[in-house]
């Protein structure tokens, strides 16, 4: 046999493609180098007689201080004994890296984000704080009872329609009046057994007292005229209102809060609605409503025509003080979500559109803002109560209290027992 890669037998190439062949010709494709293995050739004896240049060997992994082989040994670039970096033959170039330091790594980001959320929420307090309106001055209030245990807030809901449009008012169904009037009126108790949150019917009795005007600063005595309660703002705004109040309850009034129809509109759209169960169907042209019986998600419209309708309802104002308890203590529960203070593109337009349209005393701060929210969230939980104003009947179609009731009402607040009266 003959030894490859001579010619084979009967080749009719003959011995122009033999070993050391100087032809120009080319080599026939079934002619392959030999790559070998193992101690290298000879000068001049390679199958080439010496034209092709011998390879270094790769003893020290890169070409230096061996012998001659056919290309390779066996040796693994980086492999001990290689060429690679850290190996007998770096020169310095490839100094290897020491090992990351985990723990200083998540120290530092530990500590970097520790810093920025102490910033962010440090920037949104002060953010916050900036756009509350403080327009209303309890220092001018005469003859204040005196301050018993817990907080008590005033919660107004007026008809402002500042910053509405013309078509916003035709959408909200707001009418186009002048000045800006009480729809509502709470107060919200605060203490340790729990919060109480009691409705004052717009159409109650009271008698005007001795009062400082909130712009003249001039004192109007007092001479026993009755008027419905909604009549105390609109003749002199906040000021009076709370003078009216804590002088016909004997209850300090600690906070006052006040929203108009666009702020509320905005704050129930900006939390993406909130879910109430309507007792009943309801059909009211006036405030816009048409609801059927069950549990819906209202918009901001929709909610505005929720709260405002009363002529639909059998007992009128008294039936819409109770939706509007319902409503807002919905409202705050759904503010008080993690869904809303967790996600920032929720809290900020829902702090925004909320903070912007109330106005609230001198002495109010958000964090007093934040326990009316969480007190009547508690409401709606089933860990307070709601009522309206206990009632004894009705003169000239103004809704005359329960004197005995109203009193044992307030002595129970003042001493913020857990309230037993029931309201109408």
């Amino acid at each position: 046999m003959t030894e490859w890669p001579e010619a084979r037998p009967n080749d009719n190439r003959g011995s122009r493609y033999g070993r050391g062949s100087a032809s120009a010709q080319p080599e026939s494709a079934r002619v392959m180098r030999q790559v070998r293995r193992g101690p290298g050739v000879p000068p001049g004896q390679g199958a080439y007689g010496g034209s092709v240049p011998q390879q270094p060997s790769y003893v020290d992994g890169s070409g230096h201080g061996g012998g001659y082989s056919d290309y390779n040994t066996g040796q693994v670039y980086g492999s001990p004994g290689g060429g690679g970096p850290g190996g007998p033959g770096d020169d310095g170039r490839y100094a290897q890296r020491p090992a990351p330091d985990w723990r200083r790594r998540i120290k530092l980001t530990s500590i970097t984000v520790a810093v920025v959320l102490v910033v962010t929420t440090v920037g949104t307090y002060f953010w916050a704080d900036s756009k509350l309106n403080r327009e209303v001055d309890l220092s001018i209030v005469l003859d204040r009872p005196e301050a018993g245990e817990g907080t008590n807030y005033l919660i107004v809901g007026s008809d402002s329609r500042a910053g509405l449009t013309d078509e916003q008012k035709k959408k909200l169904r707001t009418g186009s009046a002048e000045g800006k009037r009480t729809d509502s009126m709470m107060i919200l108790h605060t203490g340790s057994n729990g919060p109480t949150l009691i409705s004052l019917p717009r159409d109650s009795n009271v008698e005007i007292p001795t009062f400082k005007g909130s712009e003249s600063g001039k004192t109007f005595q007092g001479t026993g005229r009755q008027v419905k309660l909604n009549a105390a703002y609109a003749e002199d705004g906040p000021e009076l209102l709370v003078r009216t109040v804590e002088f016909n309850t004997g209850l300090h009034i600690d906070h006052y809060v006040e929203i108009g129809f666009a702020g509320f509109a905005n704050i129930v759209d900006a939390v993406g609605g909130v879910e109430m169960d309507i007792p009943q169907d309801i059909k009211d042209t006036k405030s816009g409503a048409d609801f059927e019986k069950g549990k819906q998600t209202l918009n901001g419209e929709e909610a505005l025509a929720f709260v405002r309708t009363r002529y639909a309802l059998a007992g009128s104002d008294l039936d819409r003080t109770k939706n509007q308890q319902k409503f807002l203590s919905a409202l705050a529960s759904q503010v008080a979500t993690p869904g809303t203070v967790l996600n920032p593109f929720k809290l900020y337009p829902t702090m925004g559109a909320g903070l912007d349209s109330l106005i609230v005393d001198e002495d109010m701060g958000l964090f007093d803002l934040a326990g009316m929210f969480w007190a009547m969230k508690g409401v709606s939980g089933g860990d307070g109560t709601s009522l309206n104003m206990p009632l004894a009947g009705s003169s000239g179609g103004n809704l005359l209290w329960d004197k005995a009731k109203v009193k044992q009402l307030v002595n129970q607040l003042n001493n913020d027992e857990k309230v037993t009266v029931k309201g109408d």
